[in-house]
């Protein structure tokens, strides 16, 4: 009998004296309340994080050579001292123009065209040879070409990010346009719609989220030509403010200009995800 005492019943026996039972933990239970937001946070942008810590600490600590790689407060400092004097508020004014006439002109020029392309497969593939050939012939190396065609000018540094974006925004159009189910059409076709009706209602909304898609590769396609274009013969521009301060040995500045470009990006990029969410709202899977 007296050894017939099981596991538990010591345990609780002993509970009380050792303080094992109803013991508040409460870091234990804090861990999930703060740990759940922060884990989607987390597990997207922790690399990026990580990153910049590791930056920051590196350059304050010595590690890198601060003259080369400052840290990123000094960054952030130079560009907010760059805004505020109002010297980079015109070089993104001016860089804005050029990118934006350059894509507004490719997705005037490319959306429908590549809806008709898609359309019209004899078009198709009588350019698409063309098409192909001068997609893979790199913009950089075409720009003198631009410059001894169109001058110096702002009429070449636009015509060569146009030339850039154009292509993604006409392949995925062309693209999204030949994914469109056929079925469908032939449906429509059924039930007595005409090729406008069809256009409209089937091919046009089903080539949509491919449009978004060049839409979004041009968008990066303009800032990348851009800075390479305002590093030749220009005067204003965040790309020139990138070489005028690598030249005058400003890395501050110059890594000021760079985090300029990238937050535009993200901000158009982000504009452009808004939209396409808001036009496309059809297309996402049910949750």
């Amino acid at each position: 009998m007296r050894c017939s005492m099981s596991y538990e019943n010591a345990n609780n026996t002993l509970a009380p004296d050792l303080n094992l039972v109803g013991r508040e933990r409460p870091l234990v239970s804090l861990y999930p309340r703060v740990a759940g937001p922060l884990t989607p946070i987390l597990s997207r942008y922790g690399l990026v994080l990580g990153f910049l810590l590791l930056w920051q600490v590196s350059s304050k600590l010595g590690w890198v050579n601060p003259s080369v790689f400052p840290p990123l407060d000094t960054i952030v400092a130079a560009l907010w001292k760059g805004i505020a004097s109002g010297a980079l508020v015109d070089d993104i004014g001016i860089s804005l123009q050029r990118s934006g006439i350059a894509f507004v002109a490719a997705v005037v020029l490319g959306v429908p065209l590549g809806l008709f392309m898609g359309q019209v497969k004899a078009v198709e593939q009588a350019l698409d040879p063309l098409l192909q050939f001068f997609r893979q012939t790199s913009a950089l190396a075409l720009y003198p070409v631009f410059i001894l065609l169109l001058g110096l000018g702002e009429t070449s540094k636009v015509f060569v990010i146009f030339w850039a974006t154009l292509f993604p925004i006409l392949l995925s159009t062309i693209g999204g346009v030949k994914e469109v189910d056929h079925k469908l059409i032939e449906m429509a076709k059924t039930y007595g719609a005409g090729p406008i009706t069809i256009f409209r209602r089937i091919v046009l909304p089903a080539s949509v989220p491919a449009i978004f898609v060049g839409l979004r590769l041009s968008a990066t396609t303009a800032l990348l030509l851009l800075i390479a274009a305002e590093m030749i013969g220009a005067n204003k521009g965040i790309g020139f403010q990138v070489m005028n301060a690598q030249y005058n040995f400003q890395i501050p500045l110059m890594f000021a200009a760079i985090l300029l470009l990238a937050l535009l990006g993200l901000a158009a990029n982000a504009a452009l995800v808004f939209l396409q969410a808001r036009l496309c709202r059809w297309s996402e899977p049910a949750r």
